[in-house]
C-alpha cells in the first residue's frame, strides 16, 4: 500500500481528494457528529473487541508510577483513564485531540470515573505539538493516525516530544490476512453505514471511516515510515487477523 501522506496540494478523505487544509475540518466535522454516540458505535462495530485491543496496548506500554503520558487522539479517554490509574498522583497524563467535542466527552467520562487530578486536556494538531522536546515517557495514538493529513509530520513531532528511552504506541486499523478480506469489505461497506445511520443517524461518517481504513498505510509502510523519522526498535503485532496492529518504538 501506497504512503498516504499529502502531496504538494491535494490529500484524501476516505476515496476523496481535497484541497490539504480542508482536511482537519472534514475530519473534525466527521467526530462533531458521532461524538455522543461514538463509544456505543465503537462496541457495536467493533463486536467489543476494541476493549482488547486497547487494553493489550496498556499492557504493552509499560507505564510506570510517576510517568508522564499523552493520549494523542485519545477522544472519549478510554487510554487516558487507564494511563491515569497506572501513573499514579505523581504522574500526569494529556488527554489529547483535535476535536473539542470528543474532548467534552472524555471529560464528562473522566469526571464519572472520579478521575481529574492527574489529567490534563488539551485540544492539538498532531502535525504541531505544543509541547516542549523530551516531555513524555509514553505517548499513545489509538485510531486516530489514520485521520492525520500529514502523518510524517506527525510522527516526527512525537519523536521530539518523546523522552529518550520512551515509547510510541500505535494502535490502528490494518491491513488484514487476505482470507479475511471478502468478508471485512462486505461488512465495512454494506454493513457498518446501515449501524451508522440507525444509531447516529449519519451513515456518511462511517462509510468515510471504512475508506479511510483502506487509505491508510498498511503494517510495514508504517514501521518505515517510524523508522524514517528516527524510532528505534520498531515492530508491530497484529491483532485479530490484521484488521487490528499495534505499532510500537523507541525514542533511543
Amino acid at each position: 500500500m501506497a504512503n498516504s501522506n499529502k502531496t504538494a496540494e491535494t490529500t484524501h478523505f476516505g476515496y476523496k481528494d481535497v484541497p490539504v487544509d480542508d482536511k482537519a475540518d472534514l475530519v473534525r466535522d466527521v467526530f462533531d457528529s458521532v461524538a455522543s454516540r461514538y463509544d456505543i458505535m465503537n462496541d457495536l462495530m467493533s463486536g467489543g473487541m476494541h476493549r482488547f485491543w486497547k487494553r493489550y496496548t496498556i499492557q504493552h506500554a509499560n507505564a510506570r508510577p510517576g510517568h508522564v503520558v499523552l493520549d494523542l487522539a485519545g477522544g472519549t479517554g478510554d487510554l487516558a483513564r487507564k494511563f491515569a490509574r497506572i501513573v499514579g498522583s505523581n504522574g500526569n497524563v494529556v488527554l489529547a485531540d483535535i476535536n473539542a467535542a470528543m474532548l467534552e466527552h472524555g471529560r464528562r467520562r473522566l469526571v464519572d470515573a472520579g478521575i481529574a487530578g492527574n489529567v490534563t486536556l488539551a485540544q492539538v494538531n498532531a502535525e504541531n505539538l505544543p509541547f516542549a522536546t523530551n516531555t513524555f515517557d509514553r505517548i499513545s495514538i489509538a485510531f486516530g493516525l489514520r485521520n492525520v493529513t500529514d502523518k510524517d509530520a506527525a510522527l516526527a513531532e512525537m519523536f521530539r516530544v518523546l523522552k529518550p528511552g520512551g515509547k510510541l504506541l500505535i494502535l490502528e486499523f490494518s491491513k488484514p490476512a487476505a482470507a479475511l478480506k471478502p468478508a471485512y469489505d462486505l461488512y465495512s461497506f454494506k454493513v457498518l453505514p446501515v449501524i451508522g445511520k440507525l444509531v447516529t443517524r449519519d451513515p456518511d461518517s462511517y462509510q468515510y471511516l471504512a475508506e479511510s481504513i483502506r487509505m491508510h498505510p498498511d503494517q510495514e509502510t508504517l514501521l518505515t515510515m517510524m523508522r524514517d523519522v528516527g524510532f528505534e526498535r520498531c515492530r508491530y503485532d497484529n491483532l485479530t487477523a490484521g484488521v487490528v496492529a499495534l505499532h510500537t518504538g523507541y525514542k533511543i
